[in-house]
């Protein structure tokens, strides 16, 4: 099967702060118009640059949460101690605020929806599924995309009520979840939801994404379809 060729913006645009959310102290969703934008494809990711009147500058890349089809671009920050950026955003952004941005970026993480998937996210890390899974119920094919989400608590773990209602498999490490007891993702619940797929996307901590391979690869998931986006504390 060959796919599509994916879009990707080189080009540095302006994207204006149209609706933004902060649900915590930890996170900010933030919805952006973007000036001559390049359609996205789920999995995909925006760089969002801040230049101080200085022209001193300092970037970060965070992933798409919104749908293909959303007229705004969204993403979800997750404001880390001693960050540059994921500070700034949080505390001091507002609607009508305009940004430096690039993207969409990424190439090798995009969802292509013919292929039955099983996503497995740690945390922030949840994110691009969003995409994935807004893009999936828009065209019906809510089957084909399986998703795994972990973080310590439900406060902790963004988009948790959509996860919920997408019939995301959600373990919660430090508090029980309804019926289940607060425990890191078990093989057997991977095992389970891994059965038929094809391919595999894995997002989260450095730390995360080792643990959930090994669970993959004992699911038999072949590591040559696992896709890994994995990040650090600098945000």
């Amino acid at each position: 099967m060959t796919e599509e060729p994916v879009p990707v913006g080189r080009s540095w645009t302006t994207g204006i702060v149209r609706e933004i959310e902060r649900p915590n102290d930890q996170f900010v969703k933030i919805r952006f118009e973007v000036a001559d934008r390049t359609p996205h494809r789920p999995g995909q990711h925006y760089v969002v640059r801040l230049r101080a009147p200085d022209d001193y500058t300092a970037q970060r890349s965070y992933s798409i949460a919104s749908d293909p089809d959303d007229p705004l671009v969204e993403i979800m920050v997750e404001v880390l101690p001693r960050g540059e950026v994921s500070p700034f955003l949080h505390e001091i952004a507002e609607v009508g605020d305009e940004f430096e941005l690039r993207g969409p970026i990424g190439r090798w993480f995009v969802w292509n929806d013919e292929v039955p998937s099983i996503c497995v996210g740690g945390g922030s890390g949840v994110v691009p599924f969003v995409s994935m899974m807004r893009y999936a119920q828009r065209l019906g094919i809510d089957p084909r995309l399986r998703v795994i989400v972990s973080a310590q608590t439900r406060e902790r773990l963004p988009y948790a009520d959509e996860l919920e209602s997408y019939g995301a498999l959600i373990a919660l490490t430090r508090e029980n979840d309804h019926d289940r007891v607060a425990a890191h993702i078990y093989p057997n619940e991977v095992a389970a939801l891994a059965f038929g797929a094809q391919r595999a996307y894995v997002c989260g901590s450095v730390g995360f994404v080792s643990f959930v391979g090994r669970i993959l690869g004992e699911a038999g998931i072949p590591e040559n379809v696992v896709r890994v986006e994995q990040f650090g504390p600098s945000a």
